[in-house]
């Protein structure tokens, strides 16, 4: 199937499992996405100190959440839709789901507890904006939004439904999260990590 077929028509869980896995594609509401080409070395580095930590973090607090790096299959069901006709399939760059039955072999059905993604060039739009809307409205309790760059992290909190102003975390400070009580991260070990 060629890019242009790809783009042009509504998609869903079926047809993504269908297509090559040398190809990493993203469905939102039936619309499929290429990926960016490999992410760079800084982005994988923060992702592999982010998930090391935090899969560290509950395994000293013997929690029943578990930690996934992309690629991770996260689909959003529409009511009781059936696995191969749902049109919403992400990868973020970092999963934990805390109510296990939400798992499969292939990855999550349902919202995660906490979404990280790592902004790059190819990705910032996408991941401020639509991912923001689409984790929102699917109930993801937390997401973070780790900006490389400016050396920083924006989480953003769901309260009555809706993401309220974030809490912005910069490279001098301690990040804590609200819904894996107790995770706190230095950013400036985190950042300087990675350069």
């Amino acid at each position: 199937m060629s890019l242009a077929d790809k783009l042009a028509d509504n998609y869903t869980y079926k047809d993504y499992l269908s297509w090559p896995e040398d190809e990493r594609w993203e469905i939102i509401d039936g619309e499929a996405y290429s990926m960016s080409p490999a992410p760079s070395r800084m982005h994988q580095k923060l992702s592999s100190i982010l998930s090391g930590e935090i899969y560290q973090f509950l395994k000293k607090k013997k929690t029943s959440c578990e930690v996934y790096a992309a690629p991770f299959d996260v689909k959003f069901p529409v009511g009781k839709e059936r696995d191969e006709d749902i049109t919403t399939v992400v990868q973020p760059d970092i999963s934990v789901v805390c109510d296990l039955k939400r798992l499969d072999e292939k990855g999550c059905k349902g919202a995660p507890d906490l979404i990280i993604e790592i902004l790059s060039p190819a990705t910032g739009a996408k991941d401020m904006k639509m991912k923001f809307q689409l984790y929102e409205k699917h109930g993801v309790r937390e997401y973070w939004l780790v900006l490389p760059e400016e050396r920083s992290v924006m989480i953003f909190n769901l309260k009555d439904g809706e993401y309220g102003k974030p809490e912005i975390f910069t490279f001098e400070d301690e990040l804590f999260s609200r819904v894996l009580e107790g995770l706190k991260l230095d950013l400036k070990e985190l950042f300087e990590d990675v350069v």
